[in-house]
């Protein structure tokens, strides 16, 4: 899901008691500070809600997810004959497009409608798989693997030019840059050159919802591309700051699903050939808490007419099974070709059942539906929910694959009413771009039932192992896992083992629990999952042996110990906020190094029976932590293992910056990064900080990252470690930072927009640093 930031709020608590001990809002004498003020409308016309119909007649079976029905809005396509296991995925696909021939004539005939459920492509491989209505109990979900190789097409994975056009910098999620005037010898004289106050931004004290503002800008047609929480778009100059245009989408500052207004960002597409003087011919694009895409002219922001309709698609049209619950487009398309992808946002922890996941491809010119897929079975669609997409995915060009990052499914912490098996959820599944068909998928939880989301795009890289070059994909996790597999076919690069995990204690009613789960034997984990986190002996002892006493009325199994009704829970660790976050592991191609920032966070975790829920629970979503799961037996209350004091009763470090050689998958280096603080002083940084964003990296050897609660941008050295440089922002960096060249310069661009779910400090800045001119 995507409300993984309100656990934090629980672990986190600690550094939100008091603000800063110093005005930390950045100052710098040669910085040019503009504050935009909300623009006039451009002009928009909003649309309405078109529902469809549930149809489905499909034996779920003997058919797994039809790809292509849409948001639950299910296809009569009968399936009964074909018995794939799944063992196998689609080599490859024949088709020519999404508007062209195609060998399949059921695919053929329905590409031009915006009907999903008229959209799904014959299902094939992994897609008719039987395995989805296996128990969970019975047997363990096999990786479906595709059966051959993949014909390139020459397109490269890593541009040959800077590009920084796209929430992770390029389509493969590398965030990388080839730039090199910033290295490692000067970096330490970057300077702030101008910095925009938005003007977006609430603490939630007044009648507007908090904002959380975690979006990376992106850099296309010599301007700087913002999208803010108040779902407006900013068009700067690249060098100034000064502002092009600006456009407001005028949507309620409502926040729908989730518990802030919350913003990524937004997406731009141009024409392969732009005609001078025609409209959007280059688009910006923006999505809203209400689930509605909006479409502007990059030169203008005016909206683009031939765009859904005068500009807007409404994605509800597709909300069509659960549709009670609203759906919202946080995360900004996938841009790619001819092609926007985009996945959803729904409500975590408060019911049972959500709407099902789908993924879209739309026309980038005009909105129309491509094709669809479905990440649920169609028999248990009604009874249950999401297993949704809603952080940002990642394509590779030269394959025509794009690569989808697939949460759990709903509730979070129960799986009784989906006891068979959802092989698409909690997965890194791999689709034909052109088709939406699976080319494979490889599932990192079986039977989810911590809220373990993958909730990163996967990072796409090439890499050269015992002498042999491999097109592989790493995906990292909030488990603290980095699964490592060959992208084209998904298989393993190092070995990935099924190993016995720990079952239920039988006080949860209608569970079950999955026998084994993957873990891989390369790269290490970032965390040390091998045993009970330690306590903290300075928490304990101020305590007064509080934090001991916890931690032994804690079940602990190892890891994947189940959730439990008895003494305060069961202890989760790493937890659902822990491990990677949306900001994903970076990946310099020349050096082969890969970088990832991760949490290590404990919780505990506890389900309540319904009657003892509502007597200890005084509604959803309170100080205490307790969560409804309405339409299932059990509520749930999320802790934060802190002693009296905020302290965290587990020991340090609480987060780190860790390096790995991707020749050999072993940890380069790693190192505490960050510092947090309660009560007005910073605690030191051996002991790191909880993070939420992500690096970026330069061919010059460089890793710039925010990301830290201190609310500090800094620079480090790939090989090494060393941090090189840093800058106090108002506000801690919740995404990754863009890198970009503009008149022979190159700048580094940070948003300093704060998480108010983890502390107080939000903020509405942009703040960008080059090298001084000469």
């Amino acid at each position: 899901m995507n409300r993984k930031t309100v656990s934090l709020a629980f672990a986190l608590a600690f550094f939100a008691a008091a603000g800063y001990a110093q005005d930390t809002t950045a100052t710098d004498s040669t910085a040019t500070d503009t504050t935009t003020q909300p623009a006039a409308d451009s002009g928009t016309t909003d649309t309405g809600t078109t529902s469809g119909t549930d149809t489905a007649t499909t034996d779920a079976a003997t058919q797994s997810d039809t790809s292509g029905t849409g948001a639950g809005t299910n296809s009569s396509t009968d399936a009964g004959t074909n018995t794939d296991t799944g063992a196998t995925a689609d080599s490859g696909s024949t088709e020519t497009g999404s508007t062209g021939t195609q060998s399949d004539t059921q695919t053929n005939q329905n590409q031009q409608t915006n009907d999903p459920a008229a959209n799904e492509s014959t299902p094939s491989g992994p897609e008719a798989s039987a395995d989805q209505a296996k128990p969970v109990a019975d047997s363990v979900a096999q990786p479906m693997l595709a059966s051959g190789t993949r014909e390139r097409n020459g397109k490269p994975l890593v541009p040959e030019k800077p590009v920084w056009n796209s929430f992770h910098g390029q389509l493969s999620a590398q965030k990388y840059s080839p730039l090199t005037q910033i290295n490692p010898d000067n970096v330490g004289d970057l300077e702030k050159v101008w910095q925009v106050h938005t003007g977006d931004v609430s603490d939630g004290s007044g009648d507007k919802p908090a904002t959380v503002w975690s979006a990376t800008p992106i850099f296309a047609n010599d301007t700087l591309y913002i999208g803010t929480p108040f779902y407006r778009v900013l068009a700067l100059d690249p060098a100034t700051g000064e502002q092009k245009w600006a456009f407001d989408t005028k949507s309620k500052l409502e926040a729908l699903t989730q518990p802030a207004l919350k913003n990524r960002g937004v997406a731009y597409w141009q024409a392969e050939n732009p005609v001078a003087g025609k409209v959007c011919q280059k688009i910006v694009y923006i999505g809203t808490m209400d689930a509605r895409l909006f479409a502007l002219d990059a030169d203008t922001g005016k909206p683009c007419p031939d765009f859904g309709k005068d500009g807007v698609l409404d994605v509800n049209q597709w909300n069509t099974v659960n549709d009670r619950f609203p759906l919202s487009v946080l995360q900004p398309p996938t841009v790619a070709g001819n092609h926007l992808i985009l996945g959803w946002a729904g409500q975590d922890w408060e019911w049972a059942e959500a709407p099902p996941g789908a993924v879209f491809s739309v026309d980038a010119q005009t909105g129309k539906l491509q094709w669809s897929f479905e990440t649920l079975p169609e028999n248990i669609r009604r009874k249950t929910g999401t297993a949704n997409v809603w952080t940002a995915m990642s394509v590779d060009p030269g394959l025509n694959m794009v690569y989808l990052p697939v949460a759990s499914p709903s509730p979070n912490y129960w799986g009784g009413n989906r006891t068979q098996q959802i092989p698409y959820a909690t997965s890194t599944t791999a689709l034909d771009l052109d088709t939406g068909k699976v080319v494979w998928s490889r599932q990192w939880v079986h039977h989810d039932i911590w809220d373990y989301d993958i909730n990163s795009a996967p990072t796409l890289m090439d890499i050269t192992v015992d002498g042999k070059e491999i097109p592989a994909l790493m995906q990292g996790t909030k488990m603290g896992f980095l699964f490592v597999v060959n992208r084209e076919t998904g298989e393993d690069v190092w070995p990935i083992e099924e190993r016995p995990v720990p079952q239920g204690d039988g006080t949860v009613k209608g569970e079950v629990y999955a026998k084994t789960q993957p873990f891989p034997t390369k790269p290490a984990p970032l965390l040390d999952q091998s045993k009970k986190p330690e306590v903290w002996g300075i928490a304990d002892l101020v305590s007064g042996g509080a934090c001991s006493k916890l931690f032994d009325n804690l079940t602990y199994k190892g890891m994947y110990t189940p959730p439990t009704t008895t003494g305060e829970g069961t202890l989760a660790y790493p937890d659902s906020a822990g491990g990677v976050q949306w900001g994903g592991v970076a990946f310099d191609p020349n050096a082969q190094i890969a970088v990832v920032n991760t949490s290590h966070i404990v919780q505990y975790i506890k389900l309540w029976e319904r009657q003892n829920y509502e007597k200890n629970a005084s509604g959803s979503g309170n100080e205490a932590g307790f969560y409804p799961q309405k339409g299932a037996p059990y509520g749930m209350s999320l802790g934060n293992a802190l002693n009296w004091l905020g302290m965290p009763c587990w020991k340090p470090p609480f987060g780190e910056l860790v390096a790995i050689d991707m020749h050999t998958g072993d940890v380069k280096w790693r190192k505490p990064l960050g510092s947090s603080q309660k009560y007005g002083f910073f605690m030191p940084e051996s002991m790191g900080s909880p993070t939420i964003g992500g690096p970026a990296v330069t061919k010059s050897g460089l890793i710039f990252i925010g990301a830290t609660m201190d609310a500090k941008a800094r620079a480090y050295d790939i090989q090494t470690g060393k941090e090189l440089w840093s800058s106090q922002l108002s506000a801690p960096v919740v995404a990754n930072p863009a890198i970009y060249e503009y008149k022979g310069r190159e700048y580094v661009a940070f948003i300093s927009g704060g998480n108010s779910i983890l502390k107080p400090a939000v903020g509405d800045l942009v703040a960008v640093y080059a090298l001084p001119q000469n």
